[in-house]
């Protein structure tokens, strides 16, 4: 980089100094691609000290980040158990509520979402700080904007699933779920960008103790909705709604009186109402890129829902997708650790930091998710029973057990690789990865298995494991074949011309 670039880098309202001793932000950074540039030290020796140094910072973010997505996804599967335990039906409805409807809200959210994910991360890398709460409130505003047809999509939610050929009692009592929901779109629209600003700076532990305590207030509500009040499938649907605004103002709370965000935090500005155009064409490929993802498992529910035995394909499905859920929560930890590490490690100037990083978030989150397997296929007899205490649905489960070992095991790696292009902004390409591996190969391959050849959940299971697989391996080479000299350049050159566009914050 030029002389002009570096001074750009080091520019902040605070001085570098002060933030980097209360961060740790720098001076680990620049000890990593120290040692892997040290040749004068044994390639032994040397891999081994820059695996302590990334191991120290992989965990003081993954274990966090993993106990927080853990903790709210177990709020989302809390909430299909307390439905299941009301009746099958209930379960089967909140099911298809939550992974044919929900889902599309999540995933486009997530997905524009992690544009934030990209361009903070790489600014707090680069010493921009001011630039973060800028990036901050845009996403908000055009995250809430995007709500607002979102929520026609759940008001006529009854119509869309019987239009799409589900039963109409299942339809009708998966709409009432998703009625319930509605509040949560909005709070995506807060959260993710929330989110994302504290992740960028490290700031996990803060989000895992909101998310612990949520957890405690949303079952306790859960119990009394269910149990006492006997709202059924909307009083669940309400709580989750509520327990994930009380997150977001927790949240919210800690940016603006945390002495950690006075550099990234100057207050709200008029700012974020400009330059929206931009950012929705900058979010765009995100949004494609992870909404291919998640509505992927979104379609192979709703093609359950055509199948001979609807209700018992869902409910086996819903059992299978909470563990696997679960499971994938770990991976999302990981893969949050990885898009920080790599984005922040580009923004710095560290390519052989960053590719290293890569290696080593990958192996660690693959050697979990084989544990995972293990434990899954050692209680697949009886791991249906904290759902239902249905024996059918139990046979189901353990039947489709081996196959969703297989999927935690690719959950391992994945999500991961999936962080590594956030972090470098590879979104783009993932789309048209995603295209090609889920939606040419693997829900055709589903269907084909599942209807023609009468396997049923089974088959369609298949597929989804096929175009995973595919997709994996695509994604590793693509890794495998980065120039990370030439991404610090991208990344020097996509914050260059963000900055063009900064304006003096409202004090």
């Amino acid at each position: 980089m030029g002389s002009h670039s570096q001074g750009k880098l080091h520019d902040s309202n605070l001085s570098s100094t002060s933030l980097k001793s209360e961060t740790g932000h720098g001076e680990v950074n620049l000890e990593l691609e120290k040692v892997l540039n040290d040749f004068h030290l044994p390639c032994p020796k040397r891999l081994w000290k820059a695996s302590c140094i990334e191991l120290k910072l992989l965990f003081r973010l993954a274990a966090p980040a993993v106990f927080s997505y853990v903790i709210n996804n177990f709020m989302s599967l809390s909430t299909r158990m307390f439905a299941g335990h009301v009746g099958n039906l209930e379960l089967a409805a909140a099911s298809l509520g939550n992974s044919g409807i929900q889902l599309f809200a999540y995933g486009l959210m997530l997905g524009m979402g992690s544009a934030v994910e990209t361009l903070c991360g790489q600014a707090y890398g680069a010493y921009r700080y001011d630039m973060l709460g800028i990036y901050l409130q845009r996403a908000t505003v055009v995250l809430t904007l995007t709500g607002i047809p979102l929520m026609v999509v759940y008001l006529l939610s009854k119509q869309i699933l019987i239009l799409l050929g589900e039963p109409t009692k299942l339809a009708s009592a998966a709409a009432i779920f998703i009625y319930g929901l509605i509040p949560q779109i909005f709070g995506y629209a807060v959260n993710f960008p929330i989110q994302k600003f504290l992740q960028a700076q490290s700031i996990v532990i803060p989000s895992a103790i909101i998310s612990a305590i949520t957890l405690g207030v949303h079952l306790l509500l859960s119990w009394v909705a269910v149990y006492k009040l006997g709202m059924g499938l909307l009083g669940t649907s309400l709580v989750l709604s509520l327990s994930w605004w009380i997150i977001i103002v927790a949240q919210f709370v800690y940016i603006v009186r945390s002495d950690r965000c006075k550099a990234t935090w100057s207050g709200f500005t008029l700012q974020a109402f400009t330059g929206l155009w931009e950012f929705v064409k900058l979010s765009a490929a995100s949004a494609v890129m992870l909404c291919l993802e998640t509505w992927y498992f979104q379609v192979l529910v709703l093609i359950a829902g055509l199948l001979k035995h609807p209700q018992l394909a869902l409910d086996s499905l819903a059992v299978c997708m909470g563990i696997s859920g679960l499971s994938l929560m770990v991976s999302v930890g990981f893969n949050a650790a990885a898009s920080v590490r790599v984005s922040n490690e580009l923004g710095a100037g560290n390519p052989k930091a960053a590719a290293f990083s890569v290696v080593v978030v990958t192996s660690v989150s693959f050697i979990i998710s084989l544990i995972e397997a293990a434990v899954v296929l050692a209680l697949r007899q009886v791991i249906s029973y904290a759902f239902t205490a249905g024996e059918t649905v139990a046979h189901a489960v353990s039947e489709l057990c081996p196959l969703l070992a297989v999927t935690l095991i690719l959950n391992g790696i994945q999500p991961v690789l999936s962080g590594v292009a956030v972090g470098c902004g590879w979104q783009a390409v993932v789309a048209y990865v995603n295209i090609g591996c889920y939606y040419v190969v693997g829900v055709p391959i589903g269907c084909l298995l599942g209807f023609t050849f009468d396997l049923g959940a089974k088959g369609i299971w298949i597929g989804m494991i096929g175009g995973t697989l595919m997709q994996t391996i695509i994604l590793l080479w693509v890794t495998f074949r980065t120039d990370w000299n030439r991404e610090v350049e991208k990344a020097r050159k996509r914050l260059d011309k963000w900055d063009e566009k900064k304006e003096p914050l409202l004090r």
